[in-house]
């Protein structure tokens, strides 16, 4: 069924964070070759101002900088000057160059002055695993603090500093998956001794806690967590699965978590056809409605690798 998946995936257009979510997928899969391959594509496709995987004259901030973590590894496998030369100039986008809030809080667009929670997965651990661990630190911390709603203990879609209010306050299912996929993610590349560790080990613990009592019985979850009028996605069904797998094997979950994240992974399995396409997804390409996405083929590749590597 992955094989479906994964051939699927690479038929799909795609879009800078698409492309950066793509090449992590088979990166965590152990397709070395094909990961390289989608990295050098997003490298080719580099913005002068350091942006990779740069289509359609994106003003994205935060999202061409997706395919990070793979790009490093492709430079680093390879020895290729360019694909180092090409991390160091995305590396310094994201350090220096990135329009920020007050608080250095990188935004998601080039105007608008908008932070989305998207974010908290696009950028951070492409940060941590080039070794700037406190900024990656900083960007979660100033993500948290700006999205976390304290009524209903999820994270609002997007905030608006130009406006000073929630340019979506919904608890986006989706979105909420990003931000705790990305700290995974960072919880996995920071020193053992750092002490944004266990901040961010709470913090998915929380948003953890707070998802699953809406869980369906079928294991999926609607499109707005919180608000069972919105359509049943199951994107954000993998999304958790892989947190919790990734949690358990690297022995900061409870393993007691384990059968929420087997009920969410069968809600996603059976939605993949005969074209290995992971139907009734949050849809591409304006994500209102249920359907098929780069990300939800993803997800299912990083679900199942996460999966594989507690043998279950």
């Amino acid at each position: 069924m992955t094989d479906r998946v994964k051939r699927a995936l690479l038929s799909m257009q795609r879009h800078n964070w698409e492309q950066g979510v793509t090449a992590q997928a088979f990166l965590e899969a152990g397709d070395e070759d094909v990961a390289i391959a989608l990295a050098l594509e997003g490298a080719n496709r580099q913005h002068a101002d350091g942006r990779c995987c740069h289509i359609a004259e994106s003003t994205a901030c935060t999202d061409p900088c997706a395919v990070g973590e793979a790009l490093i590894f492709a430079a680093e496998k390879t020895g290729d000057p360019f694909l180092a030369a090409a991390k160091n100039r995305l590396l310094h986008w994201a350090m220096h160059d990135a329009p920020r809030s007050p608080s250095g809080v990188v935004y998601h667009f080039q105007q608008g002055q908008l932070i989305w929670v998207d974010s908290m997965y696009m950028l951070p651990p492409f940060l941590a695993r080039a070794g700037e661990f406190d900024e990656a630190m900083r960007q979660l911390d100033g993500y948290w603090a700006t999205l976390y709603t304290l009524d209903n203990g999820l994270l609002a879609h997007q905030w608006s500093d130009e406006e000073h209010r929630f340019f979506r306050r919904d608890a986006w299912a989706v979105g909420n998956g990003w931000a705790m996929a990305g700290m995974a993610r960072v919880i996995a590349l920071l020193p053992e001794n750092h002490p944004g560790r266990a901040r961010l080990i709470s913090r998915v613990k929380a948003l953890i806690e707070a998802v699953l009592p809406h869980q369906m019985d079928d294991g999926a979850f609607h499109d707005v967590l919180d608000d069972p009028t919105t359509f049943r996605e199951v994107n954000f069904a993998q999304m958790l699965a892989y947190t919790i797998y990734r949690g358990v094997a690297g022995g900061w979950l409870d393993a007691a978590l384990l059968p929420y994240a087997e009920k969410a992974r069968a809600a996603a399995l059976a939605e993949v056809d005969a074209y290995g396409l992971v139907r009734n997804v949050c849809g591409a390409p304006h994500f209102d409605k249920p359907g098929v996405a780069p990300e939800g083929q993803a997800f299912h590749i990083l679900m199942e690798a996460a999966r594989k590597s507690l043998s279950l």
